[in-house]
């Protein structure tokens, strides 16, 4: 493994600078003035820490994770009750205009039909006077016997 940093900054975060590293820090600012950072937080001394502090972070993971995995489920009804609204509205108007529609169209075949009733002519006495010839003849429900005999 390589101990040299491939990065300037990188040599600041590693711990105590050589006198050519400092003397390089002094010709780019940004640098020196990480360098300056860095022995900062240095002098910092380390918070002290519960001896459960990983165990206390995956239990306050799973707590969010369990929480987000609830909020996902739970139907929102602030989000989902305009959704319906505004459905139901859609709805309700294209089941009037529908019904309005066939209102309409039924008015119009209604009109058709009494128009072709008016302008049909009435029977006439001709018709009338063979009417009991013609209704003699749809009467006809059994077969013709002889007949058939004389066809076979």
């Amino acid at each position: 493994m390589n101990n040299n940093p491939s990065k300037p900054n990188e040599s600041l975060w590693r711990g105590k600078l050589s006198a050519e590293e400092r003397a390089a820090l002094r010709a780019q600012p940004d640098l020196e003035a990480e360098a300056r950072l860095t022995a900062a937080l240095a002098k910092i001394p380390d918070a002290p820490m519960p001896s459960n502090f990983t165990a206390r972070v995956w239990a306050a993971i799973d707590l969010e994770e369990k929480s987000a995995a609830r909020s996902s489920q739970t139907w929102n009804w602030r989000s989902l009750f305009p959704r319906i609204a505004v459905a139901t509205a859609v709805l309700v108007f294209i089941g009037v205009s529908v019904q309005r529609y066939e209102t309409n169209s039924h008015r119009v075949a209604l009109a058709q039909t009494l128009v072709q009733v008016a302008s049909a002519q009435s029977p006439g006495v001709d018709a009338l006077e063979n009417l009991d010839a013609i209704q003699s003849m749809s009467q006809s429900t059994h077969a013709d016997n002889d007949l058939l005999a004389v066809l076979q």
